[in-house]
């Protein structure tokens, strides 16, 4: 909005009318400057949402893709455990002959390895998981803080710069019914011209 705010107060001064009245001439240099120093405080605070928000938004974004990770490989290990484990309950249920227990033998040593494996990771997860998603209070709480803080001065300043805009234009004048009159007589003078086309 402020840029576009600029552009119409440019438009402004680049009118004629500018040119014949100096009043209003003032107003709209007044208006100007407002608009430019709106424009300043609105950049300020784009950049201070990007460097306080957006960048730490995307930060905390980038741990995602390894936190993912290690839930595959979890879930890789759980696959791998749960083969072995039927592979040793399936030798558990033959007849206990010798090749069968020297099978069941294997098969619960290579098991071992894997369980081990599934269970360290599986306990990292189950600890770290929880720290992780309690963290994200307060890895964002400054960040929304600073949102805050960016949003209540930059609303500050727009109060502070439209006030002083007021009372630069607020000159003593005819009310707003004379104003009213006058301009209703202007149209009127308009409306009578012959070039102008019946309503």
């Amino acid at each position: 909005m402020s840029k576009s705010a600029v552009k119409i107060s440019l438009d402004l001064l680049s009118n004629p009318l500018c040119e014949q009245d100096q009043d209003f001439l003032n107003m709209v240099t007044a208006l100007d400057t407002a608009m430019k120093r709106m424009d300043a405080f609105n950049q300020e605070k784009v950049n201070q949402i990007q460097k306080t928000v957006i960048e730490p938004l995307k930060k905390f974004g980038s741990v995602f893709p390894s936190l993912n990770m290690a839930v595959k490989r979890r879930e890789q290990a759980l696959q791998d455990y749960r083969r072995l484990q039927a592979k040793v309950e399936k030798y558990e249920e033959k007849e206990k002959t010798g090749p069968v227990l020297a099978k069941l033998h294997q098969a619960r040593e290579e098991l071992r390895p894997v369980r081990d494996d599934f269970e360290a990771k599986n306990k990292q997860l189950l600890d770290e998981m929880p720290r992780f998603y309690n963290s994200r209070l307060d890895y964002f709480q400054p960040s929304f803080e600073s949102l805050i803080r960016a949003q209540v001065v930059y609303y500050s300043e727009m109060h502070k710069i439209f006030g002083d805009l007021t009372q630069q234009l607020d000159q003593p004048g005819p009310p707003d019914e004379q104003r009213e009159r006058e301009n209703e007589a202007k149209l009127s003078e308009l409306r009578a011209l012959s070039i102008v086309a019946d309503d």
